[in-house]
């Protein structure tokens, strides 16, 4: 967001609720000094602020805007990225997730939903899913792995969102909302935690029940 420094005033700093970029812990921001009260490129009135994480352990740094109707918060920096546990995912695989998230995070939505879509070309090169091409493919690994079935629904639906960047045809993704693409990257998480992660959380459960 580009903001315009005219006519700029300084007030005092409000306390703002949201999750901290650098701990994943949400609390009430208070401010570190007095905000600047300026306007946006539609000379909408916004306010630019400095503002300290306020767990102890943290206490991280965040730059933020945010509006005067209702004080929402309309850019940050750092940027809050989609919380994500990697334990027991192949390292390509959670790579490129994390590479979709970070695209998502900086409102680069396009990208991420190549990056989502070459996630699932992944986990079926892992599982050892074959086809001429994606879609077969798809149809391979759900044949093969144990999930609900609107998971294995979901996958196809994924599939649809991205291409990797040696054949994507951008006009397919011209209509790529925000709110569709967080939806679908929190689905394509549920999809890694069953493929790979519940089976560790299984085991550890079962360990536990012998030791009683």
């Amino acid at each position: 967001m580009r903001a315009v420094l005219k006519d700029t005033q300084t007030v005092a700093g409000r306390n703002l609720t949201f999750r901290c970029p650098h701990c994943g812990n949400t609390g009430t921001f208070m401010p570190v000094s007095n905000d600047i009260k300026c306007f946006d490129e539609n000379n909408r009135q916004i306010f630019l602020g400095i503002r300290k994480c306020p767990n102890p352990e943290c206490r991280g740094h965040l730059f933020v805007i945010y509006n005067s109707q209702g004080f929402e918060i309309v850019d940050s920096y750092p940027v809050a990225r989609i919380e994500f546990q990697k334990d027991s995912i192949p390292p390509q695989i959670s790579d490129t997730f994390e590479e979709a998230i970070s695209c998502y995070a900086n409102k680069c939505y396009i990208a991420s939903a190549i990056m989502v879509r070459k996630t699932l070309e992944q986990l079926c090169e892992d599982k050892g899913a074959e086809g001429r091409n994606l879609k077969e493919k798809v149809k391979a690994l759900v044949s093969t792995i144990t999930m609900p079935q609107e998971l294995k629904e979901g996958i196809d639906v994924l599939r649809v969102l991205g291409n990797n960047a040696a054949h994507v045809e951008l006009t397919d993704f011209d209509a790529i909302s925000e709110k569709e693409l967080e939806i679908s990257i929190e689905f394509a998480k549920e999809i890694l935690k069953s493929v790979y992660q519940f089976d560790k959380l299984l085991t550890a459960l079962k360990s536990l029940r012998k030791q009683n």
